[in-house]
């Protein structure tokens, strides 16, 4: 048996239910449809900030992302910018305070507060929500879609790919949309995990130094030339290394190598000092305090741990006086602390990796509506697009953006195709 609708949305996580909400909103007329294999959909935003849901950012630009052009990435944030989003939440009942690095979090520090309000809106706006309901297939008919589903199939006029991507598949991202935007004729960017830890060589010193966490700059180094710089706070763990600079910098090692591009990591423990101005300093502090160790005068800028594994590893007496360092040693050593090499073999991969770098190619769809150019009705949001934002709430601003783009779009097609359903002749003379 098949069912019909105006709207289907398949995917019921952020962009997707966000995207349902906002549809019904441009026009309670659509009969909108949001369907999710989970019995309890949303898992991935609980698990997101430490369940406390970093549900944007103060400022947020097509300079926080990676992926797709920039420019089209701009025009999409420009229509529902962050500060739309945060009203959009205020607006829910859900009040946001600003962190470190303008993130913003609800007051409660709960996801689930943030989910909640989400699931209540789309009830409230006339939403259908079907759930533990796996989407098997989408094709094409004459007058739009059909889902097929374990449990018959449903028609719908548009509809909205929300799948999210790959990463956390725990929660329910298993990559499925990819599929079926495949067989809807579009072209996908090969996928790798984003946003997720790094793991090290097990021969590096890293496990010494687990727990322990400063800030640090990374660049990252593809066939030979700086490709990147990041800086932010670093982790050392028993498998290697994490915090918001490696999940940032993961995307770009991650993507060198899925090309087979040569890629390196390397460290600099003084964000901002090159190699010069940090041997200068160090010239400069041998002069000052000739008689401090050189062990004593680098914990000064870093854990007693981390100054001793570097020391160890460039082959430094920790207790040879500053005045008694030899220039060749002091170069040693300053160019260990400016590009300490990090020796990646991996990611952590989806199972740990916050969002999915790749996925649909983006100048396949139309910015202004997020509408396919190669299937017409068809509509993409969120992390199924190859868009990935950095650590910090983008991500899912990019979800609300492009979920509110997508449902103005679905609202203005289904809109147009009316009106040209009822302009067209019936007959006669």
């Amino acid at each position: 048996m098949t069912d019909s609708s105006d709207v289907a949305i398949i995917g019921a996580g952020a962009a997707g239910l966000a995207a349902a909400i906002f549809t019904r909103q441009a026009d309670p007329s659509l009969r909108v449809v949001l369907i999710d294999g989970a019995v309890r959909p949303g898992a991935k935003i609980l698990v997101s900030g430490g369940g406390r849901c970093n549900v944007t950012n103060t400022i947020v630009t097509e300079a926080d992302f990676w992926g797709g052009k920039s420019t089209i990435v701009r025009r999409i944030l420009r229509a529902f910018p962050a500060f739309s989003a945060a009203a959009f939440f205020q607006d829910l009942g859900v009040a946001l305070h600003e962190e470190a690095g303008g993130k913003l979090f609800p007051d409660s520090n709960r996801a689930r507060d943030v989910l909640d309000a989400l699931l209540r809106a789309a009830r409230d706006v006339g939403v259908e929500l079907k759930t533990g309901t796996r989407v098997r297939a989408v094709g094409r008919t004459s007058e739009g879609f059909v889902l097929r589903m374990a449990d018959g199939g449903l028609s719908a006029r548009a509809v909205v790919l929300a799948t999210g991507g790959q990463s956390l598949p725990k929660t329910g991202s298993d990559g499925a949309g990819y599929a079926m935007a495949r067989e809807l004729g579009h072209t996908l960017v090969p996928v790798t995990p984003a946003l997720a830890p790094l793991i090290l060589d097990s021969q590096a010193s890293h496990a010494a130094l687990s727990g322990i966490s400063l800030d640090v700059e990374l660049a990252i180094w593809i066939d030979a030339r700086l490709h990147v710089r990041l800086t932010g706070a670093l982790l050392w763990t028993h498998f290697g290394v994490s915090g918001p600079v490696v999940l940032n910098a993961s995307r770009h090692w991650a993507r060198a190598r899925l090309d087979g591009r040569a890629v390196r990591v390397t460290l600099n423990f003084f964000p901002g000092r090159s190699f010069t101005d940090l041997d200068r300093r160090w010239t400069e502090l041998a002069a000052r305090r000739p008689r401090a160790t050189v062990q004593g005068a680098l914990a000064d800028d870093l854990p007693g741990a981390v100054a001793h594994a570097i020391l160890h590893a460039v082959a430094v007496d920790p207790d040879r006086l500053l005045a008694e360092l030899a220039r060749d040693d002091r170069r040693r050593l300053v160019r260990a602390l400016t590009e300490w090499p990090l020796p990646i073999v991996d990611t952590r991969g989806y199972n740990f990796a916050e969002v999915t770098a790749g996925g649909v190619a983006l100048d396949e769809i139309d910015a202004s509506t997020m509408e396919s150019r190669v299937c017409p009705g068809l509509f993409l949001a969120g992390e199924i697009l190859d868009v990935d934002g950095r650590i910090g709430g983008f991500n899912f601003q990019w979800s609300w953006s492009t979920a509110y783009v997508a449902a103005r779009g679905v609202a203005v097609r289904l809109r147009d195709d009316g009106g040209r359903e009822r302009s067209r002749p019936t007959g006669g003379s």
